[in-house]
């Protein structure tokens, strides 16, 4: 799920320090994710949908699908 979130990030211009500052989402939560070390909570995702401007789905559908194949 994160390489959703990097193409955010390079569609949109900003940093995932950006993102930390702007969101509340600390840096290391998002260094936690991008490094697997555990997949993000719903609430999280929500505020980075809200962030992006773009439907929770968008994060979403890769979990579900992913929990599908196990």
């Amino acid at each position: 799920m994160y390489h959703k979130f990097e193409r955010l990030l390079a569609e949109r211009g900003v940093t995932a320090y950006r993102v930390s500052i702007e969101t509340g989402i600390s840096t290391a939560t998002l260094s936690n994710w991008k490094n697997g070390h555990y997949t993000p909570k719903i609430e999280k995702l929500l505020v980075l949908a809200k962030y992006f401007d773009v439907p929770l789905e968008y994060f979403l559908r890769e979990r579900s699908e992913a929990d599908e194949k196990n």
